[in-house]
């Protein structure tokens, strides 16, 4: 997947993290299987890629739907994740043709990533893959009162930026954040299973 961007089309670029910048898929699934598997509860990756594009408290009232109810605080469990997650962060997969946008304009224009997961791991995953550095604003979950598929996030970032709306371009990957973007009033790429991935290396870190 390339994309050929036209520079006098937009003023700033936001990206989405999880499945657009970086496969994060399989670290998530390690991180929850190490904090809720003591539990008896072992979420799969299958059951858990209906769930691209929601936020992790979302995520946990859907375990608690499938698997029977979480004994112990949400708050606890969100924070026992990112601990989880920063060790599992080798499973991360970078996207290169959109990563390689962002990095194509770095400095050029403002650059925002917006995503509905947590800022810790949000801030981790992009180290972990060398992209640490590159935007100028993260706005995450935790930030707005909604999260995708509201267009809370995204108007967020535009705020930050100090961007009009319609003057942004997004890069996403799931349904709900393609349904957030528009709602926005954003031009929004989907970003797809054929995009090409590179494990995170020494050399990427």
């Amino acid at each position: 997947m390339e994309f050929h961007l036209d520079p006098a089309s937009f003023r700033a670029l936001i990206f989405d993290c999880d499945g657009t910048l970086v496969e994060t898929l399989p670290a998530h699934i390690a991180a929850l299987r190490a904090t809720l598997g003591p539990m008896g509860i072992l979420p799969t990756a299958e059951w858990a890629r209906t769930l691209y594009g929601t936020t992790p408290p979302q995520v946990l009232l859907a375990i608690e739907k499938t698997y029977g109810p979480i004994p112990a605080p949400h708050a606890d469990i969100l924070k026992q994740w990112v601990a989880n997650y920063a060790k599992s962060l080798h499973l991360l997969e970078r996207i290169v043709s959109v990563c390689d946008v962002a990095l194509q304009f770095q400095g050029k224009v403002p650059m925002a990533v917006a995503s509905n997961n947590q800022r810790a791991n949000i801030e981790a995953t992009l180290r972990a893959v060398g992209m640490d550095g590159v935007f100028g604003w993260i706005v995450s979950g935790e930030d707005v009162a909604k999260g995708k598929p509201a267009p809370d996030l995204f108007l967020e970032a535009a705020r930050r930026m100090q961007v009009e709306p319609q003057d942004c371009l997004v890069f996403e990957d799931s349904r709900e954040g393609v349904e957030a973007a528009e709602a926005a009033g954003m031009r929004v790429i989907r970003i797809d299973a054929s995009a090409s991935r590179v494990p995170v290396t020494s050399e990427t870190r």
